[in-house]
């Protein structure tokens, strides 16, 4: 850096990422916008040095995420419990080792300091770990801005009305961030260990478990264990066409089980050619509330549900929106809209985006007031998410243009009338003792389903104009033999949902845990939602047997890790230090009780714990080779590799094969070896194997199985 730039008094900015940085030094800057590099030391990260419009100097500098991280002040990774721990650069980041050089370079001439990093737990303990340490306790010293969106308007607003630092936020977040690192590394140390200690060293794997990876990963078990004990029932259904004046009418009969054949049987012989009375029509009203505006959980169901969007991945959408100044801060719980927000602004400036947005707007803002329909979830730091109008400076990809045009139709929606329909339920009985009901849907107004077009609509049933006494033709009597269904197998969206409901993480770090559950391979992905439906092509999330025996032995031996009950009151904990109604040290201690003791079970059934994941490592593995999963083509046997007895070449075929109800092969190459990658080719849905030299492992590769998948096409 020039040494003139450091002559001068000035404030340091610290914020979370680079483009967050790059955005508040443009919001604040009126003039001299520089990017400098301090010294000339290859790689150094740049800052950015401004002069704002009351020419103040300031130096916006920036971490990388987590630029420190806990450690165990040991460092043996074969010993545990450990409870001593401490705060540290990440260790093998050599990156962020340069940003916290030249952060606490810059922090020694600084004659101010602004915490600008996101407003919530994370963003807090970001921020404090950096004044702390990098620039030598400046953080109670320091101050804080606190923005929900991007815009020059709103970055501007904060640094004018700078706050004092969130003490009480920050401990919280470092009371999360050392509880959940020493549940997470004294767990994960022994069940690593206890693998190591059964095999004699010979094999090593790294296995986790944690606060909420435990209680997360029992969802998913218990729900495949529902699963397993499912024993299919037959019953039967009826269905009935009758007809009015040429026009068909759909009806069921009452009873929606029929349990055996004959009684099903019995009605369908007594009704067929049998004509209908219309007995009853009953008609309501039905009001539609318009939804309520997105917090971040409700956008990850949603996105996943129009879009199929993981979790994951709707969120690192939504921070780029947030960062490009599209959306407000997407971390949040709420789902209020308050009216410090101006509306009227907002969807002012939605209108100038154009085609579809003019017209709705056009439509709202010519209305006196606006109200918006608002949920019952709160955040003391942030709004529900809500679109600031903004135009875009740079085209959108597809994924970004889609979530943006989700977010502005759903805050837009909120402003909506309510949509009105009449449903209609008809009674019709045949030869006096057998009733059939028919049902139809009219949508009598649109109202804010309009706006929210595509992603929601009501389907219109027709019937034709019926009264009382009617006398209906009968046109056929059918009968459908079904089986029971186990409960669907969660998806991401539902899976999320569910640990919502539970109180289990937070709403930054849910989506997070999901994909570590599929890194450490307790769970996988399998394409049918239920063993004997394929629920429309819909993936489910599948307990592998590794994840199944982890969770049986935690539930065995250390129930605690798996608790929602202690998740959840730690959540609580946690919460009344945020609010200041309990302390830091009294909420760790706690903590470190609980697992003391759950460690000393643990130590003693080491070496059986070790043996049973052991087991079903080696089993899961052995059947991972062999089976490639739900067969696509009568999504009822399940596609095996298989060895001809005549030719001794193998191949992938249908476990239905033999039987002859299904005749699905695909050839596989006869060298090297072979098991499933666990995937779906995302053009055919056939799986994709793996297939590599045992003595060249760096030689392997991925393929679709499918002979005629679109993909081996010559184009």
């Amino acid at each position: 850096m020039i040494n003139s730039e450091l002559a001068l008094p000035y404030t340091l900015i610290v914020c979370e990422k680079r483009d967050a940085a790059r955005r508040v030094a443009q919001a604040i800057a009126t003039s001299d916008f520089k990017i400098i590099t301090l010294g000339r030391k290859l790689g150094m990260p740049s800052v950015f040095s401004i002069t704002d419009r009351n020419n103040q100097r300031f130096i916006v500098c920036y971490a990388m995420g987590h630029l420190y991280g806990l450690i165990d002040v040991k460092g043996k990774r074969s010993i545990y419990p450990v409870f001593d721990v401490r705060w540290t650069p990440v260790k093998g980041n050599a990156r962020g080792r340069q940003i916290i050089e030249t952060i606490s370079t810059l922090s020694q001439k600084a004659a101010r300091f602004v915490h600008a990093c996101d407003y919530d737990l994370e963003g807090e303990v970001i921020g404090y770990n950096i004044l702390q340490y990098a620039c030598n306790n400046k953080y109670e010293n320091s101050l804080r801005a606190k923005f929900s969106t991007m815009t020059d308007e709103e970055i501007r607003s904060s640094f004018d009305n700078l706050l004092k630092p969130n003490t009480r936020m920050a401990e919280a977040g470092k009371s999360r961030h050392v509880i959940d690192f020493i549940y997470g590394v004294n767990f994960s140390r022994a069940l690593t260990q206890s693998f190591k200690v059964s095999n004699n060293d010979k094999r090593y794997r790294n296995l986790s478990i944690g606060r909420v990876q435990g209680p997360t990963l029992a969802f998913v078990v218990d729900r495949e264990m529902e699963i397993k004990r499912h024993i299919p029932e037959s019953y039967w259904t009826i269905q009935a066409e009758f007809e009015k004046n040429g026009q068909i009418i759909q009806a069921s009969y009452y009873k929606s089980k029929i349990r055996t054949l004959s009684e099903a049987t019995s009605i369908v012989n007594a009704c067929t050619n049998q004509y209908g009375k219309i007995m009853k029509i009953e008609k309501q009203k039905v009001i539609h509330k318009p939804p309520a505006p997105f917090n971040l959980g409700d956008l990850q169901k949603e996105a996943y549900r129009v879009f199929r969007f993981s979790p994951s991945y709707t969120l690192s959408l939504a921070q780029r929106l947030y960062i490009a100044a599209l959306i407000s801060y997407p971390r949040t719980s709420s789902q209020k809209l308050p009216m410090s927000l101006n509306y009227r602004k907002i969807i002012s400036s939605i209108s100038q985006l154009g085609y579809p947005y003019s017209n709705i707007a056009a439509t709202l803002l010519a209305r006196g007031r606006l109200f918006p329909n608002e949920g019952f979830k709160i955040d003391p730091a942030h709004p529900a998410i809500y679109p600031t109008g903004e135009k875009p400076k740079r085209k959108l990809d597809s994924s970004d243009f889609r979530l943006l045009d989700l977010i502005i139709k759903r805050f837009l929606a909120t402003f909506g009338d309510p949509a009105t329909s009449l449903h209609t339920t008809v009674a019709i009985h045949v030869k006096g003792e057998h009733i059939f009901t028919a049902e139809g849907n009219k949508m009598l107004y649109d109202g804010w389903i309009q706006i929210y077009k595509p992603y929601f609509k009501i389907v219109n049933v027709e019937l034709p104009e019926l009264f009382e006494n009617d006398i209906l033709k009968n046109l056929a009597v059918t009968i459908d033999e079904r089986v029971t269904q186990p409960p669907p197998r969660f998806n991401q969206a539902s899976l999320l949902e569910k640990m919502e409901k539970e109180k289990v993480g937070t709403k930054a770090t849910r989506s997070e845990v999901i994909n570590i559950l599929f890194k450490r391979e307790y769970v996988s992905y399998t394409t049918s939602a239920t063993p004997a439906n394929t629920n429309g092509g819909k993936r489910g999330i599948e307990a592998t047997q590794v994840g199944i025996q982890i969770i049986q032995s935690m539930r065995k031996y250390v129930p605690t890790i798996v608790s929602t009950d202690l998740t959840r009151n730690m959540e609580g904990q946690l919460e009344e230090i945020e609010l200041g109604k309990s302390k830091s040290t009294v909420v760790i201690e706690s903590a470190v009780d609980q697992l003391k003791g759950a460690m000393l079970t643990f130590k003693e059934k080491e070496v059986e714990i070790g043996k049973q994941i052991t087991d079903a490592i080696l089993s899961s593995q052995n059947q991972q080779q062999t089976s490639f999963g739900t067969c696509p083509k009568c999504n009822k046997g399940i596609l095996k590799m298989i060895r001809s007895a005549t030719t001794k070449k193998r191949f992938i075929g249908c476990s239905n094969y033999s039987t002859g109800k299904c005749k699905a092969t695909a050839p596989l190459p006869q060298k090297g070896s072979i098991k499933a990658s666990g995937k779906l080719c995302t053009q055919c849905s056939w799986p994709i194997a793996k297939a590599f030299y045992v003595r060249q492992t760096k030689r392997q590769w991925e393929f679709c199985v499918n002979i005629q998948c679109p993909s081996k096409k010559p184009r």
